[in-house]
């Protein structure tokens, strides 16, 4: 559905000196009406890639709104067919209790729904189901429900409140929805922090990162893909709730990893009905919309049907652009990341503005199932602005309503077959299901082994883990093993050395949990990763890291110590071992100091070594502090003590620090020959009270005045800035040579704000003047990227420390600046150069009117 993120607030002046002259920008033809087609005019709308054929499935009245579909073992089609949105340009109306969820089935195997049965009625604007024994979870109003259909005839009989606070925000543009099953037999959500799962007979809600905004999937490797509007592609890099243990730390990287810089978008038809179409740079010439404005449902497709180049690829809708785009995924390392294989023409797209694929799903043949809400508005009554009502009601776009059709993509020569029952299937049948080349059937599976709990397939799983031949049956093995709680240390060490990392990865993950209770298993994993990390891929690596807060703190720390030198100028590997040292900060911080590999300076070495800093000064302990101090208490000072002290005064501008009591002034401060900024020093100085000095944190305020809120962003800017800019600008702001030019002094840091977060947006190429110098490649590298795939939050603190760090004092700067930046900034798509950037923001300061910032 259309998902756009208006920050009203920011716009609200600007966009009333644009309603006025919206129709008259000239910058895009007129569009009258877009009357309704029937689902046989919509297909001949359609361009589709070669070698490929879209088909009708369904089609209004059997289905009506439909934003969510998901097939059940007997290859019927579930639909959540949001009836109650948008019936009018204001929305009223909407929550009448007119949403349901509906059943189609193919009787006579031709490919068409035949019939279809209104599993649940009476709902408000539902958004999420997940099938689960005996029926489905189901979201709307607000709350998520468990629904029973206790006789067999696919109809609703009971349901039972789950959760009433599952949707809280309620607008369904910005609400918790997915219900997606993970690998990990948890059920995950976008737009949420929560996740749900059976166990013992009861759901249980757990807490968990935040992701996305609508639609979940997942990969092979189980690594959750979801997306924002404005940003198509982003996933997990890591298994979920591992990075958020250390409360001491905050990582940045590993979750929320944008996969694709590349927003583009191409339709076939102009879109002059999008939510920000009268901002400069959101349509071309033609009126067609330039990039993305609302991105949904990602689907990573593991299914069959399509040619094998299509395996593995993610598909990603875009309702308000008319089309799908097709993104080819590639793995380098522990990276994962995305292309469009094809710029300049999307994998579908339609001439029919009412097309509006807002999810996909794939089904039991394999087949790319997409569900078309087919309507002309699909913004938000929250969220319209002048100019969207404007050109919906000229062009008569809010009605008919009640309109929706399934698509299937399938390729040329594709012949649809009648559907297994899988629910009947025996529980032998479905482990071998396991290994069946389709990622639908080995989820289908698994969720059916765990559900039924029948003890009798339980060899047969432990055999498969063990001896099956692919390593995805394998996989899938060990975590059904997991979900009907039948793991044991034997097969789990077993397959430890299995032949494929991912077998290996996942073994050492399910061991965590026996390992901690059982000292015998824990001494046992202890010895076998002593004796094997060395040799392992990296991919390994990375769950090594995450894994060793399992293992005892000596064992722990060696390998970490060693993962640290090895692959420390890997940020998610970092952000790994960080995460295993909860509470054991400082005491590792003691053991990196005295190896040899950490005697000479690195960059990454310093990176790491002032993240491992701030972890302990985030915690607090006096007695740790104390030693903290003592370890700087010596008469030279090498990079490693300085990286402390960087450390230290970051964390001082921090009023919200627990001051810690000392008997006197720490030495370190006394001293004339510590190379610390004023400002520096005076900040560490605010972390310690001592006899005769009491912190007075007004003091430490710049002379623009971080308020409590700015000092948390300017603290969490650093950590971002070590992660994304410190490779390039260093760690102390001053450039590197052959890489970037100094922040230290900078105008482009100092300057517009605006200027500066169009920068890091997009990026920049050719020559850039710092400080009365040219800087040109070779002297640094030809272009700074982007940096959209970031939120704005993390932008944000990235600009506020910046401004405010080495000496710089220009104040912070706001959430609703960057982002406000992002959206009339929408359609560009390549780096600036100095001059054109400048040029840009000399132009709006005089369409404005206004000489400031």
């Amino acid at each position: 559905m259309g998902k756009y993120l208006y920050t009203s607030c920011l716009l609200s002046v600007w966009l009333l000196g644009m309603i006025g002259c919206a129709a008259r920008l000239g910058n895009k033809p007129d569009e009258g009406p877009s009357p309704a087609k029937t689902p046989a005019e919509e297909l001949a709308t359609f361009r589709l890639e070669p070698g490929l054929k879209i088909q009708l499935v369904a089609a209004e009245p059997m289905v009506q709104d439909p934003v969510i579909i998901t097939f059940d073992p007997d290859g019927r089609l579930w639909v959540v067919e949001m009836r109650g949105f948008m019936p009018t340009v204001d929305g009223s109306g909407e929550d009448a209790p007119i949403g349901r969820v509906s059943v189609l089935e193919d009787k006579n195997g031709d490919g068409k729904m035949d019939i279809s049965t209104i599993y649940l009625d009476s709902l408000v604007l539902p958004r999420a189901i997940a099938l689960v024994p005996g029926g489905a979870l189901i979201s709307h109003n607000k709350s998520l429900w468990l629904t029973q259909d206790t006789n067999g005839d696919l109809k609703a009989d009971t349901k039972t409140l789950i959760d009433a606070d599952y949707a809280k925000n309620g607008l369904p543009e910005h609400s918790d929805n997915g219900l997606w099953r993970g690998i990990d037999n948890w059920y995950y959500n976008a737009k949420s922090r929560f996740r749900y799962k059976l166990a013992d007979g009861k759901w249980k809600r757990d807490s968990t990162e935040f992701r996305g905004q609508w639609g979940i999937s997942h990969d092979d490797k189980g690594r959750l893909v979801y997306n924002y509007n404005w940003s198509q592609l982003h996933a997990d890099l890591v298994p979920p709730n591992y990075l958020s243990r250390n409360k001491n730390h905050t990582p940045t990287t590993g979750i929320d990893h944008g996969l694709t810089l590349d927003r583009r978008i191409f339709p076939i038809r102009p879109n002059p009905a999008v939510n920000r179409g009268y901002i400069p740079g959101t349509l071309d010439s033609t009126g067609r919309l330039l990039e993305f404005t609302a991105a949904c449902s990602p689907l990573f497709y593991r299914g069959k049907a399509l040619p094998e180049s299509f395996y593995g690829n993610i598909f990603v809708c875009e309702p308000s652009g008319n089309l799908i785009k097709r993104n080819i995924s590639q793995e380098t390392g522990l990276q994962l990341n995305a292309s469009d294989p094809h710029p300049g023409k999307e994998f579908l797209a339609s001439t029919d503005e009412r097309f509006r694929p807002v999810h996909q799903a794939t089904g039991p043949d394999g087949a790319l199932y997409i569900a078309d809400m087919y309507r002309g508005l699909v913004q938000h009554a929250a969220y319209v602005t002048p100019y969207l009502k404007e050109q919906t009601l000229m062009r008569k776009l809010v009605q008919p309503i009640h309109y929706g059709r399934i698509w299937r993509i399938v390729p040329e020569n594709w012949k649809p077959s009648k559907a297994e029952k899988l629910s009947t299937a025996t529980s032998i049948a479905l482990v071998e299901r396991l290994s069946h080349p389709d990622g639908w059937h080995r989820d289908v599976a698994q969720r059916l082994l765990v559900e039924r709990n029948d003890k009798s397939s339980i060899p047969a799983l432990q055999q498969l883990a063990k001896q099956g031949q692919s390593h995805l049956g394998r996989f899938h093995a060990l975590w059904t093993l997991e979900g009907l709680h039948q793991l044991t240390p034997d097969l789990l060490f077993q397959t430890l050395s299995d032949s494929h990392p991912l077998v290996r990865s996942a073994s050492l993950r399910l061991l965590e949990p026996l390992a901690t209770s059982d000292q015998q298993v824990q001494a046992k994993l202890e010895t076998h990763l002593l004796k094997s990390w060395e040799q392992a891929p990296v991919e390994e690596i990375l769950q090594i890291a995450l894994s060793a807060s399992a293992l005892r703190p000596e064992a722990a720390h060696t390998i970490l110590a060693g993962i640290a030198d090895k692959y420390g100028d890997l940020a998610l590997i970092r952000d790994a071992i960080l995460s295993s040292l909860p509470n054991q900060e400082f005491a590792f911080l003691q053991q990196l100091r005295t190896p040899p590999q950490w005697q000479a300076h690195a960059p990454a070495k310093e990176i790491f070594l002032e993240m491992l800093s701030t972890a302990v000064l985030r915690k607090g302990n006096a007695t740790e502090l104390d030693g903290l101090l003592a370890l700087l208490d010596k008469d030279k000072l090498g990079w490693q003590e300085k990286t402390i002290l960087t450390s230290m005064s970051v964390q001082g501008n921090n009023t919200k620090f627990k001051r810690i009591r000392l008997d006197g002034e720490p030495r370190i401060l006394a001293r004339k020959d510590i190379q610390l900024l004023p400002a520096q020093k005076q900040a560490i100085s605010t972390l310690f009270e001592w006899p005769g000095h009491t912190t007075d944190t007004t003091s430490t305020q710049k002379k623009t005045l971080l308020n409590e809120n700015e000092q948390k962003l300017f603290a969490l800017g650093r950590q971002h800035y070590l992660t994304t800019c410190a490779g390039c600008h260093g760690t102390d702001g001053a450039g590197l040579n052959r890489f970037a030019p100094p922040l230290i002094g900078s105008d482009w840091v100092l300057g517009d704000e605006k200027r500066l977060a169009l920068l890091v947006l997009h990026g920049m190429e050719g020559p850039v003047e710092v400080n009365g110098k040219l800087y040109n490649a070779p002297e640094i590298l030809p272009v700074m990227p982007a940096h959209s795939t970031m939120d704005d939050g993390a932008i944000t603190a990235i600009l506020t420390y910046i401004r405010n760090e080495w000496g710089n004092d220009a104040g912070p700067v706001s959430r609703g600046l960057v982002g406000g930046t992002r959206h009339t900034s929408q359609g560009r798509v390549q780096p600036w150069t100095a001059k054109e950037l400048n040029q840009h923001i000399l132009e709006g300061k005089a369409n404005t009117g206004s000489g400031g910032k």
